[in-house]
C-alpha cells in the first residue's frame, strides 16, 4: 500500500481547523485550502492586527486553533482568540519540528494546520483562565523575592565593609533585631553599646556580644550604601505587599461560588508564619478552594500549599 493511500485513511477530527505559527513581529495563519482562496496569510503582532486575525477565522468558518511557539509570545493571540470564542491549543514546538528539510514560517502554519485536522497535536498544559492569573502572581511575587534578597547581599557588603559583623551574632540580619540596629545606623547611631540595646529578648546573643560585633569603622559611603539597600529591600517588599492584595482578590475569584465546607478548618500544625507567607488568610482560602486542608501534609506550610496550587 502506498504511503499516498495510507495518508488518506486518517480521518479529519477538527474539520473547521487553523494553524499559527507564532513569531514576534508577525504571525502566520493557515486554514483549509477550501475555505479561502489565499489560505495562508500573515498579520502583523499588534492588538489591531489581532482582530483582524480572530475576524478572518470566524469569516471562513474555523472553530479550532492550533499554535507553536517559544517565549511569551503566543500569550497575547492565545489570549484574545480564548475569549472570542475559539478552542485554542498550545503545541511544544519539539513536537512539530520532526520534518526533514528547511521550513519557512507559512510551511510551519500548513503543517500545523494539517496536524491539527487529523487530531495529531497534543496540547500542552493550560489552566484556566483564573488559575492562570494566579499563577501569573505567585511568578511575579517570586521574583519580588528574588529582587528583595539580592538587596540584603548588599546589606551584608556594606556591613563588612564597615568590619560591622552583625550576622555573627543575630541568625538573619532581617529579622527583628537586624534591621533595627540597621535602621538605628542608617539614621545615625554610631555607639556600638546603644546599637547593642536594639537586641530582642529572643536573640540569643548577649548586648556585650553585640556591642563588640558593632564597634567597627563607620565610614560615610558604606553607610550611603547600606542606606540604599535598604529602601531598595523596603520598596520590593512594599510591591510584594501590594501583590498579595491581587494573588487575595484572585483566590476570591476561584472562591467565589464555592460553598463553605462542612467540616471547621482543621487546627493549624504550624504555629509560626512561614517565612515569605502572604498577610492574607491563605490556609482559609486554600480550604475553601480545595476541601481540604493541605498545611496537614508534613513540610507544607500555606506559602508551600498556595504555590503547589498555583
Amino acid at each position: 500500500m502506498s504511503l499516498r493511500k495510507k495518508s488518506s485513511e486518517f480521518s479529519v477530527v477538527h474539520p473547521h481547523a487553523a494553524g499559527i505559527d507564532v513569531g514576534s513581529t508577525f504571525h502566520v495563519v493557515a486554514v483549509p485550502p477550501e475555505c479561502d482562496p489565499r489560505p495562508v496569510r500573515k498579520f502583523k503582532s499588534f492588538t489591531t492586527d489581532l482582530h483582524e486575525l480572530s475576524r478572518w477565522l470566524r469569516e471562513v468558518g474555523v472553530t479550532s486553533v492550533a499554535m507553536e511557539s517559544t517565549g511569551v509570545y503566543w500569550i497575547p493571540i492565545f489570549e484574545l482568540l480564548e475569549s472570542e470564542g475559539f478552542e485554542v491549543i498550545l503545541v511544544n514546538a519539539r513536537d512539530v519540528k520532526q520534518v526533514p528539510g528547511r521550513k519557512t514560517d507559512y510551511n510551519d502554519a500548513q503543517w500545523l494546520q494539517k496536524l491539527h485536522q487529523f487530531g495529531l497535536l497534543r496540547a500542552s498544559f493550560r489552566p484556566s483562565e483564573h488559575i492562570a492569573s494566579l499563577r501569573s502572581y505567585m511568578r511575579h511575587r517570586e521574583r519580588l523575592i528574588e529582587y528583595a534578597a539580592a538587596h540584603i547581599q548588599h546589606m551584608q557588603k556594606s556591613l563588612m565593609q564597615m568590619n560591622l559583623q552583625l550576622h555573627h551574632v543575630v541568625s538573619d540580619i532581617t529579622g527583628a533585631t537586624g534591621m533595627r540596629i540597621i535602621r538605628a545606623i542608617i539614621s545615625g547611631a554610631r555607639d556600638a553599646a546603644q546599637l547593642a540595646t536594639y537586641r530582642d529578648v529572643r536573640c540569643k546573643e548577649s548586648e556585650a556580644t553585640i556591642t563588640a560585633a558593632l564597634t567597627g569603622n563607620y565610614r560615610e559611603e558604606h553607610v550611603f550604601g547600606l542606606k540604599q539597600a535598604v529602601e531598595l529591600y523596603d520598596f520590593y517588599h512594599r510591591m510584594i505587599g501590594d501583590c498579595d492584595t491581587e494573588i487575595e482578590k484572585s483566590m476570591a475569584k476561584l472562591n467565589h461560588q464555592k460553598k463553605n465546607s462542612d467540616s471547621p478548618l482543621p487546627k493549624a500544625r504550624h504555629k509560626t508564619r512561614q517565612r515569605h507567607e502572604p498577610e492574607f488568610a491563605v490556609r482559609d482560602a486554600l480550604y475553601k478552594f480545595t476541601g481540604v486542608d493541605l498545611t496537614q501534609i508534613n513540610g507544607f506550610g500555606p506559602y508551600t500549599a498556595l504555590r503547589a496550587c498555583a
